[in-house]
């Protein structure tokens, strides 16, 4: 049976609000961050990691419940694996989370009176590759072990605080999503990654998810007890960067 518009078109717009929302949030806290404290990296990564927690946890809350508030190819992907959510869904999530991290990086530029121009920082290096698999790993890992055991109510908080203390963890400062680091080549900015960088990474974060996959499939099986599949018991609402 066919699905009705409807069925559809809510998802997918919340996907795209929640991402463009979420690369908003990323690179403008950057630029903001950059302004306010010249000079000091440290404190300036500070800043980014701690509004990005912050307003992701928030992001969740709101577009949750209308689309699982994936925001992430990596987990939309995993969702489907896992047997949370049709196949036939990840054909229109991955393209409108896509779009909507290049329309939210032109938002963040437009709102700090920055040009919307090509990133110039080159972020690729072995540790880096070796930082996305960890990070997405981890992010997989956080978002599935609390829905395969019934405790998805608890992923915005945990989400939030897992990208907020992998921006410090890794060497990558965590992008663990192959939507934002796209949707991040439209702005020369603080958060900003070179087109030439992002096939590197969003191979690592490939890696990253099946690695967390598998993590996933060793520590909680798919069968309870009971005999009951895990994936249908809890349903996911979660994402990333």
């Amino acid at each position: 049976m066919k699905r009705s518009a409807h069925a559809w078109a809510r998802p997918a717009l919340a996907e795209f609000l929640g991402s463009a929302l979420l690369t908003a949030l990323v690179i403008g806290s950057g630029i903001a961050a950059s302004t306010l404290s010249p000079g000091d990296t440290g404190l300036q990564l500070l800043e980014n990691a701690f509004a990005t927690a912050l307003g992701l946890f928030a992001l969740i809350l709101i577009f949750g419940p209308a689309s699982g508030a994936h925001f992430n190819p990596v987990v939309s992907l995993a969702d489907a694996a896992l047997g949370y959510r049709p196949w036939r869904d990840v054909g229109y999530y991955v393209p409108v989370q896509i779009l909507g991290c290049i329309a939210g990086a032109v938002l963040a530029n437009s709102m700090f009176g920055v040009p919307t121009t090509f990133s110039t920082t080159d972020r690729m290096t072995g540790p880096h590759f070796l930082a996305e698999i960890v990070a997405t790993a981890g992010l997989i890992l956080v978002i599935f072990s609390l829905a395969r055991t019934g405790r998805s109510a608890l992923a915005p908080a945990a989400v939030g605080a897992y990208i907020g203390a992998a921006y410090f963890f890794t060497s990558s400062a965590s992008f663990a999503n192959p939507a934002i680091t796209i949707g991040r080549v439209f702005s020369d900015t603080f958060a900003g990654i070179a087109a030439t960088s992002v096939p590197g990474y969003v191979v690592s974060q490939f890696i990253g998810v099946g690695l967390g996959l598998l993590v996933i499939a060793v520590l909680y099986p798919r069968t309870d007890t009971s005999g009951a599949p895990a994936a249908k018991r809890t349903r996911v609402a979660s994402t990333r960067t």
